[in-house]
């Protein structure tokens, strides 16, 4: 029959429990013991996972509720040294210093994703003896300002942001010097924009210094948890709670390059200026920033090609996002379309430069300085 070549099939289960072989009318005779047996498991499982699911409500919440790290004595030091100014009712940290004497130059300081105007820590006092001042501000939801939630952000806003802060420091008619990097490379390309095209509020711009940033849409490659932050809708604002001092530590280390792996104390400092103002759960926001430099390639990529303004590109080559060669490839086909060719110069660093503050917080500070001086030497010998 049937029923015996499919229970005593050599093929078939010999470990079924005994509630499981209860479960089998037509393979076994119903017995009273064994619906009692078989219901008193059920039970007892639906009570185990019960207690399990009470255990994790609470452990969930304080998970969801861990304060921010406490602010190292660095960290600390940087804070206290900076000062607020008001953006639309929001509060925007920036750190000033008053440099060299007998010099009228100034530099603004435009930091990355996901971290803050601390980037730039290892080569401050290096910038503060070659500039008259030398300014960096936290973007509106980094570091230490204001982080509104929910907020659409864009590089127009953070483009205006520094505009306020130029007016704020009384510099809106002074020439100006930019050191961009990685997100700050896009508000930087929103201001020379804005400035080549003479609109109201501009900065005026002396000169630009990008590094490594996904300048070229077509050559930029996100890394996965972006891209499912960026592109996952009502699910992301879950994604930012969940992530972890250990997801991101990991996170960002893979884009460091084999030789400039971050200390624990900085990955420490990095993460704190993240959850600071649970900064955590704003990155899905800030990370649109991806979409719009394709939506307005034509604007920004078009404003290398066509500004007068001295410019100079450092690139560490070993970086994954975007990689070597093509990102070289289309630089330098930018360069054969620029109209002023003279007023472009690129810096390949050696193959052992990460890319991820490859400027300024992982590699040699002083040969970041002597590449970035001897751009500031040639524009003030041929402009």
């Amino acid at each position: 029959m049937s029923l015996n070549s499919t229970y005593f099939s050599p093929t078939a289960k010999t470990t079924d429990t005994h509630c499981d072989k209860a479960q089998e009318p037509r393979m076994l005779h119903d017995s009273p013991q064994n619906k009692s047996e078989c219901g008193a498991v059920r039970r007892v499982s639906r009570e185990w996972w019960l207690h399990v699911g009470l255990l994790c409500i609470p452990l969930l919440a304080v998970y969801l509720h861990i304060p921010p790290p406490q602010l190292s004595p660095a960290l600390n030091t940087w804070h206290s040294s900076g000062h607020f100014f008001t953006f639309r009712g929001n509060n925007v940290f920036y750190k000033e210093s008053v440099g060299i004497v007998g010099s009228s130059d100034v530099l603004l300081l435009l930091h990355g994703f996901p971290t803050s105007s601390y980037d730039w820590y290892k080569i401050w006092d290096s910038l503060t003896q070659r500039f008259n001042r030398v300014i960096a501000l936290d973007f509106l939801g980094f570091g230490f300002s204001d982080k509104p939630r929910p907020h659409r952000y864009s590089i127009f806003e953070q483009a205006s942001v520094v505009e306020a802060l130029v007016a704020h420091l009384g510099l809106s008619e002074q020439r100006i010097n930019i050191l961009s990097h990685d997100y700050g490379d896009t508000v930087a390309l929103e201001l020379l924009y804005r400035s080549d095209h003479n609109r109201s509020g501009h900065v005026t711009i002396n000169s630009l210094c990008l590094s490594n940033g996904g300048i070229f849409p077509e050559t930029h490659y996100p890394r996965f948890v972006q891209k499912v932050l960026k592109d996952s809708g009502f699910i992301s604002p879950v994604l930012t709670r969940l992530i972890n001092f250990q997801l991101f530590s990991r996170g960002i280390g893979d884009v460091f390059g084999p030789y400039t792996q971050p200390t624990e104390a900085e990955f420490w400092d990095m993460w704190t200026g993240v959850r600071i103002n649970d900064g955590n759960l704003v990155m899905d926001s800030i990370l649109q920033y991806i979409n719009q430099r394709l939506k307005h390639r034509e604007r920004w990529v078009g404003a290398l090609t066509s500004t007068s303004t001295p410019l100079h590109m450092i690139y560490g080559p070993l970086d994954p996002i975007n990689p070597h060669p093509e990102f070289i490839q289309l630089y330098r086909l930018l360069k054969q379309c620029k109209k002023k060719i003279v007023s472009v110069r690129w810096c390949w660093p050696s193959g052992k430069k990460s890319w991820y503050k490859t400027l300024f917080l992982h590699e040699s500070p002083g040969f970041k300085s002597w590449v970035f001086y001897s751009f500031q030497n040639w524009i003030k010998t041929f402009f």
